[in-house]
């Protein structure tokens, strides 16, 4: 199922700040997400401007909608652009650049100058270090919102002195690598618990996607499985050893060394970036390849949400028909969950603290029965009934009662990443020889196989497409659980592609 959701509307509580656009100054749109105080949620709200792939990455994108870190420490961004990143310039340039930034008053950081002080630096961010430039930018960005009354000016100069500007910072097509064009990405939960860093493991700025599918543009001269104009798609993972245990029996996403395709340090030293871009670049070897019946933008979900519930149902030996299957939650992961179950043959009970949601399970999904996992009468009803339960909740919820259904040897499959520990009593599992176990999404080959199964069962995910622009809004909905099943962001229609 597929609906569209367009338009812009002001979040409540909170507001974009320098949330101006660039458009059709520099041929893109650039967009950078920043933590903003205003949001009552916490989720980092946008913050626009037009930069043109000035930002380096190794996965290689010319445009994309990055999560940033704290807004401030101007001194400390100061000093980098005064001292540090003269090491990475020039060095005919740095008696010059020294002069005029110790006779330039405005590089303190109360003053507001656009035509002075901010384009001086963004003449020789050309020169510096990524990481050099983008913490430059990223003050530009925190000034300009303190006072923008010269903000025409300071546009026009930069994009005057952008526009001869070579900023292309794609990674290179190598030999195995495989370039194609993001149509769609989809949003997963991790995305929001990245963006806020509830796992402890972000690093900003942070450009997030991995269901991301599109149209092969370039291959490399080793590249054997795909050729330019096939339909692909890149799921959570984009680099592995190739030579450990894990590795050579086809589980990249257990190698210790695994690299995942946003907020990971890849092999160059570089941080890689998601698919809420316009181009991708990446190893053959994590590149899937999508059929030709699958629609690309509900086809999205499965690379993610798709995968992390098939494997398990494979793994656990859950996927014999006539066994008793059930599903914790009806998101995103729990809506997949059901039908890939019953692709199976696979008899399928939802459970959920939602009595409302029985009719959609039963009717339009096609589970067999429904639980309201409050309900201690349905509960206990259904006690020792079930073969396996895949738990795809990301949030707190007691465990006990879900054991309590399974059969002898029955099994608890978590999916979901609640942020805190959940509580596991080991007197129920003793009496039932019963285990309580976990899956994180699929090895490159079991990736495959799951979608080459879901074109042949006609299955897709239950998507909201929407256009870059109602990102924000979709991370406030998804915190609330307000989607139907999986967002999906347009991305070849909604985000201008600078090549």
């Amino acid at each position: 199922m597929r609906i569209s959701t367009g338009g812009r509307r002001q979040l409540a509580g909170g507001k974009a700040r320098a949330s101006f656009k660039l458009q059709n100054l520099l041929g893109s749109d650039w967009v950078a997400f920043l933590p903003d105080q205003n949001s009552t949620s916490g989720i980092p709200l946008v913050a626009e401007f037009a930069l043109k792939g000035s930002f380096g990455a190794s996965e290689g994108m010319s445009e994309r909608w990055m999560f940033g870190e704290n807004r401030g420490e101007y001194m400390n961004t100061l000093n980098y652009l005064s001292s540090e990143a003269f090491s990475s310039l020039p060095q005919e340039l740095v008696p010059d650049l020294q002069r005029m930034i110790s006779a330039n008053e405005s590089f303190r950081p109360t003053a507001i100058d656009f035509t002075g002080f901010y384009v001086l630096p963004l003449q020789v961010l050309r020169f510096f270090r990524n990481d050099t430039r983008l913490r430059a930018l990223r003050f530009l960005v925190h000034m300009l919102e303190r006072d923008n009354t010269q903000k025409s000016e300071f546009l026009k100069a930069l994009s005057d002195m952008w526009k001869d500007f070579d900023s292309r910072v794609l990674r290179a097509t190598g030999e195995k690598d495989v370039c194609f064009k993001v149509l769609y990405c989809g949003m997963c939960h991790s995305d929001l618990h990245m963006v806020k860093n509830e796992w402890g493991t972000s690093t900003y700025p942070l450009v997030p996607g991995h269901e991301i599918v599109g149209v092969v543009t370039e291959v490399g001269s080793k590249v054997e499985k795909f050729k330019v104009g096939d339909k692909v798609g890149v799921g959570c993972i984009v680099g592995s050893c190739h030579s450990c245990h894990n590795c050579t029996n086809n589980l990249e996403n257990y190698c210790a060394e695994m690299i995942l395709t946003y907020g990971a340090k890849y092999y160059d030293g570089t941080i890689t970036y998601g698919g809420y871009s316009d181009i991708m670049v990446a190893d053959e070897h994590f590149i899937v390849r999508i059929p030709d019946t699958l629609p690309l933008d509900s086809t999205a979900p499965l690379l993610c949400a798709g995968i992390t519930v098939y494997s398990p149902l494979k793994y656990y030996g859950l996927d014999k028909p006539g066994m008793h299957v059930g599903v914790v939650g009806l998101g995103g992961l729990g809506h997949m969950a059901v039908k890939f179950a019953k692709g199976m043959g696979v008899k399928v009970t939802v459970i959920s603290t939602s009595p409302s949601k029985k009719q959609e399970a039963v009717e339009h999904l096609g589970a067999d029965s429904f639980l309201v996992s409050h309900d201690q009468d349905q509960m206990k009803a259904a006690m020792g009934t079930m073969d396996g339960i895949i738990d795809t909740v990301s949030a707190m919820h007691p465990l006990a009662p879900l054991i309590g259904l399974l059969k002898t040897n029955g099994k608890l499959v978590l999916v979901g990443a609640p942020e805190k520990p959940l509580e596991l009593a080991a007197f129920p599992l003793i009496m039932g020889r019963k285990i309580v176990g976990g899956s994180g999404t699929g090895g490159m080959k079991e990736t495959q196989e799951m979608i080459n199964f879901a074109a042949k069962h006609n299955i897709t995910a239950d998507v909201e497409v929407i256009p870059i622009e109602y990102v924000n809004i979709a991370m406030e909905r998804m915190l609330k659980a307000d989607v139907r099943y999986r967002f999906v962001i347009d991305i070849g229609n909604t985000i201008k592609s600078t090549y």
